[in-house]
């Protein structure tokens, strides 16, 4: 397993960044597509969320893997390189293993603790498999996250530390303009993120809830489950001027409520003698609201900026300091089992091998002992069987044991030269221990030079303390 991630996400880059580097739709499955069909890739995996952009990937050389994944990500966002890669962070084998661990847990969100990357993730996995981009190491990869996820949910209370973003929208509201309950609220967007948003507002007493979306019956559906009222795209502007709580999370891909209309709203809010301020809570990304609000007189606006300096306060909380210690336990365990996974093609091959050289001699045998009675034939089989099976039990249930410690795959290495385990055998029974590939810098060990692995006319990417608790 040779794992790579290159990404970058809410601590590396600025919202402004990251929602030109948002990939959706479409978009998705070509990026997976084009990443998967690069040389030194066998798998992809791609996480896009609010405020994360990541490519995972099966490798079988580093340097080539992330100048490729760098260039890809360039080439998919429209995003120059020389722009992108100071933001970039790049993880390698049980380093990338830790940081999707993390981000599984919520340790690396914008709001610590939240839940819904879990989605995120089970999502970005059905797509992988859905075009056939991840095999065995990424499925592996990422089916143990979800379960690392699910662990640091149902035996912590992480969640408390930040539940979603929504939660940590609403208290900024509140902060600005009172409590939720009574207000007249409206929800941009029908997705997983609005119907939480719309259930929180259902929550908190929220007086009058309405729903607008592209998709009008998406609409209905979510206005029903919270009983609101939906309400037509077209009619977004009067859905507005009747709002005193907006909330936007849409996959658009431009602006979804202008300057212009919230002018207009503020116009009609002061004819009414409307004193509350208007509040625009906008978590998409790329962003819903024209940022050129946040200085109009009468609006607050609370977008994924704000978030990211307000959502993380809970980072030294002890339910956080257990999930991150989860988290190293869970890396340890998957690393070994994936260590001794790697011998198993030997072991095979070893017992294959040693299969057909008894086949050949008993037959010799038969040639040359035609006379030789059936039932001594057979006690004469069975011994010979035993013999080899006692002789190879011990060598071969060791090298799994010692395949399961860091550098246990020497082992196996030592194992193939000793029995003269050549490429035909190996490949009969697996790709797995192919040559290692390029690994020269000891890209595991997080010191980087990445302005040589991306050529020295390209900015140098930063290396990140991958291992470390929480980081990105």
């Amino acid at each position: 397993m040779s794992v790579l991630v290159v990404g970058l996400s809410h601590r590396t880059a600025p919202v402004s960044l990251l929602e030109r580097v948002a990939v959706s739709g479409d978009a998705q499955a070509k990026l997976l597509q084009d990443v998967a069909a690069a040389e030194p890739v066998a798998e992809s995996l791609l996480l896009s969320t609010c405020n994360r952009v990541e490519l995972y990937a099966d490798v079988d050389r580093f340097h080539g893997g992330v100048a490729d994944l760098s260039r890809l990500l360039a080439q998919h966002t429209g995003v120059g390189i020389e722009e992108l890669t100071p933001h970039l962070y790049v993880h390698y084998e049980e380093r990338a293993v830790h940081h999707l661990f993390s981000v599984a847990c919520g340790l690396d969100s914008m709001v610590v603790g939240e839940g819904q990357i879990l989605g995120q993730l089970k999502t970005a996995l059905a797509l992988a498999q859905e075009y056939d981009t991840a095999g065995r190491v990424l499925n592996d990869l990422a089916q143990q996250a979800l379960r690392v996820g699910k662990r640091a949910h149902s035996e912590t209370d992480i969640d408390r530390a930040g539940q979603s973003l929504v939660t940590v929208g609403l208290e900024q509201a509140e902060l600005a303009a009172g409590p939720v309950g009574g207000t007249r609220t409206l929800v941009v967007g029908a997705g997983s993120m609005s119907a939480l948003a719309a259930t929180t507002l259902q929550r908190q007493g929220a007086g009058h809830i309405a729903i607008t979306n592209r998709t009008y019956e998406r609409a209905e559906h979510l206005a029903d489950q919270v009983g609101g009222r939906a309400v037509p795209m077209t009619a977004l502007p009067d859905a507005l001027s009747a709002a005193d709580l907006v909330i936007s999370c849409t996959g658009a891909t431009g602006l979804v409520i202008t300057a212009a209309e919230v002018e207009a709203v503020l116009a009609a809010r002061r004819e009414r003698g409307t004193e509350r301020p208007l509040v625009l809570i906008d978590l998409a990304l790329p962003r819903d609201v024209d940022p050129a609000v946040r200085g109009m007189d009468g609006v607050h606006l609370v977008d994924l900026e704000l978030l990211a300096d307000v959502g993380s306060g809970a980072s030294g909380t002890a339910d956080v300091d257990v999930v991150r210690r989860l988290v190293g336990d869970e890396v340890a365990e998957f690393a070994a089992a994936q260590r001794a996974q790697v011998v198993t093609p030997t072991v095979v091959a070893l017992r294959a091998m040693a299969a057909d050289v008894v086949r050949a001699e008993l037959e010799r045998l038969a040639g040359r002992t035609p006379d030789l009675a059936a039932k001594e034939r057979a006690e004469v089989e069975l011994t010979i069987r035993r013999i080899v099976d006692k002789l190879l039990h011990a060598p071969t249930v060791r090298v799994k044991q010692l395949a399961g410690e860091p550098g246990g795959a020497s082992y196996a290495e030592a194992l193939r030269t000793l029995f003269d385990l050549g490429p035909g055998p190996m490949a009969a029974v697996s790709r797995a221990d192919l040559p290692a590939g390029d690994t020269a810098g000891d890209p595991g060990s997080g010191d980087i030079d990445f302005a040589q692995v991306l050529g020295a006319d390209v900015p140098g990417i930063p290396a990140q303390a991958a291992g470390e608790e929480g980081a990105a």
